[in-house]
């Protein structure tokens, strides 16, 4: 008997090398943590398999999975990220709960669900909501300025969103544990636009 290394047709099996235009490519292992663009090796932008520190960052230059940091946030409402033209805030809405019928006279907002369902009202007028939709995991919301609106959580779990604001409606640092919080705070703060009976 003899061996042939050529039982099975060629090319479907041989143990030859990978090349690409003439060029053999290198993988090399990077240590944890670290990736590499452009022949530099960069951190990545959050920790792996870590807990966000979930505070305002703004106004510096910043990179989070907001994913993750949107489903880590159990507070009504924390502010991610603060600058002079936007803002980031982390929402979670209890079940059964919402965020309250409110309108901004100089702030658009867009708004987007991570995880949980629910419905969103918007209209002109406080007593006239006439643009109803049901959103869960993944749905966008576009608020426009003078628009009165509210989410109510609709599931079994926690609503979990965020919320960007153009131009910035929070102070920098904001962190209201509570929707009564915010009440409270909004109040102080002269964002007196929360509509209740």
């Amino acid at each position: 008997m003899y061996y042939n290394p050529y039982i099975y047709p060629y090319p479907y099996y041989g143990n030859l090398p990978m090349y690409n235009n003439g060029r053999q490519f290198d993988y090399e292992a990077l240590p944890q943590g670290m990736s590499q663009i452009g022949g530099y090796e960069m951190p990545y932008p959050y920790p792996v398999d870590e807990r966000i520190l979930l505070k305002d960052y703004g106004p510096e230059p910043f990179v989070v999975n907001i994913n993750e940091a949107s489903k880590q946030n159990n507070t009504y409402r924390t502010a991610l990220w603060t600058g002079p033209h936007l803002q980031v805030t982390l929402m979670s809405i209890n079940v059964g709960d919402d965020i309250g019928l409110e309108i901004h006279h100089d702030v658009d907002q867009f708004l987007r669900v991570e995880q949980g369902q629910g419905i969103v009202n918007m209209g002109k007028s406080k007593n006239n909501l006439n643009f109803v939709r049901r959103v869960r995991d993944d749905s966008a919301i576009m608020v426009p300025a003078n628009t009165w609106h509210n989410v109510t959580n609709t599931g079994n779990i926690p609503l979990k969103l965020y919320s960007i604001y153009a131009p910035p409606h929070h102070p920098f640092g904001t962190v209201h544990k509570t929707k009564a919080d915010a009440a409270a705070a909004e109040s102080e703060y002269g964002h007196g636009n929360r509509y209740s009976d």
